[in-house]
């Protein structure tokens, strides 16, 4: 090489390394905002169920954790700052006052009625919705500031139709329970029977009261109630949708006939379960129980893959406002690594997290959904949910 082109090289060379270093000498603040509800804990079933602190909010931090371990190189510094607000306190004001102080990126552990109520007063916001499981808010009631973690009451609905399918338990029962939620879970049950050629052969509602269901007198009520009431047509499997776990646990082994149960208790499709062990995910509920001291419930996986997600588009835009990071995760670019086997992606059509489903039992992992045989001509995440041409959502 001659002697003017090697100085012209090394001064090339230098100028990128220079370039390299100031990039990532310029410092990035990220503050995102985790805005939640003090949710009423319920009433264990048994002495086995301990009660969950901090739940959603250790997910959070481990994400923080994990992110800010990429963005330490990049000289890009997270930080997440929680606030749980009281049952009847004003969301809305607090929303607004945490916007004027310059907060753009929230995750909201809060219910759908809760996300309707601030989804869309500010614009430049972006709000990772953890907790709402409501189709409604995919669809006809979607906004596109709103981004969706957890799987949809049809998501889950389709991931259990489709392992029933391939079992060919094809005839089942439905129970639906006395609340808002059982009946919404019931409906995409219904609507997963008829997408996929499942039968319903029979449906109850069960409106008991529960009592005192860990007392004697409790456990007796119930060895007698529940043989009369699941006097039903022969069936292959009875579902169940009773979300807040009043009555479904008690069916297994008590019914009249000896058949499975599957919905929200017995088999039951998830995001996440403290049986995940595939794909890597043992080393993630490692790192999460250190730092909970308890497993990784499914509200803290979401928790750790909305802050997973800013942190992935921070690291590959370079940028913390809410337009360039919400461009980039609808892109075909983004792509989280969820410990799920595959990618995960979101849909551009409704901000919905693309995502395997977990169909598990209490102690053990069953499957994972969506199941062999069941084909898309995009993604088979699709079969799961509505897909676009289902979907009602507009202008996102």
């Amino acid at each position: 090489m001659k002697p003017l082109s090697l100085i012209r090289s090394i001064c090339l060379i230098a100028a990128g390394l220079l370039s390299t270093a100031s990039f990532a000498q310029t410092k990035l603040e990220v503050d995102i905002v985790y805005l939640g509800r003090q949710m009423p804990s319920l009433t264990p079933l048994s002495l086995l169920d301990t009660a969950i602190e901090n739940n959603g909010v250790s997910g959070g931090m481990l994400g923080l954790k994990d992110t800010q371990t990429t963005g330490s190189f990049l000289n890009h510094h997270y930080r997440m700052q929680t606030v749980m607000l009281e049952p009847a306190a004003d969301l809305v004001s607090r929303y607004r006052r945490l916007v004027a102080e310059g907060h753009r990126l929230f995750i909201a552990d809060l219910d759908a009625r809760d996300i309707e109520s601030i989804a869309g007063l500010v614009e430049n916001v972006l709000i990772f919705s953890i907790r709402a499981k409501d189709d409604i808010l995919r669809n006809e009631k979607c906004h596109p500031n709103v981004f969706h973690i957890p799987p949809s009451r049809s998501m889950l609905a389709d991931a259990l139709t489709q392992y029933l399918l391939w079992k060919r338990w094809n005839e089942v029962v439905l129970i639906t329970g006395r609340h808002a939620g059982d009946r919404a879970y019931a409906a995409a049950l219904k609507r997963a029977a008829v997408r996929f050629g499942l039968k319903i052969v029979q449906e109850k509602n069960w409106t008991a009261v529960p009592g005192a269901r860990r007392t004697e007198s409790g456990h007796h009520s119930l060895q007698q109630e529940i043989p009369v009431f699941t006097q039903f047509k022969d069936h292959d499997v009875l579902l169940v949708a009773d979300e807040r776990d009043e009555f479904g646990e008690y069916l297994s082994y008590r019914t009249t006939r000896a058949r499975p149960v599957a919905g929200t208790q017995g088999l039951h499709p998830t995001a996440w379960h403290r049986t995940q062990e595939q794909w890597g995910a043992t080393q993630l509920q490692r790192r999460f129980a250190k730092l909970a001291k308890r497993w990784m419930t499914e509200l803290d996986y979401s928790a750790w893959a909305a802050v997973r997600s800013f942190g992935e588009a921070v690291t590959n835009t370079g940028s913390n406002h809410p337009g360039v990071l919400r461009e980039f995760m609808l892109s075909k670019k983004f792509k989280l690594a969820g410990f799920k086997g595959v990618p995960l992606t979101f849909r551009d059509w409704n901000g919905q997290l693309r995502q395997p489903i977990l169909v598990v039992a209490p102690r053990m992992l069953v499957t994972v959904s969506p199941q062999a045989g069941f084909l898309h001509e995009h993604s088979e995440l699709d079969t799961l949910g509505f897909d676009q041409p289902e979907s009602s959502c507009q202008g996102f």
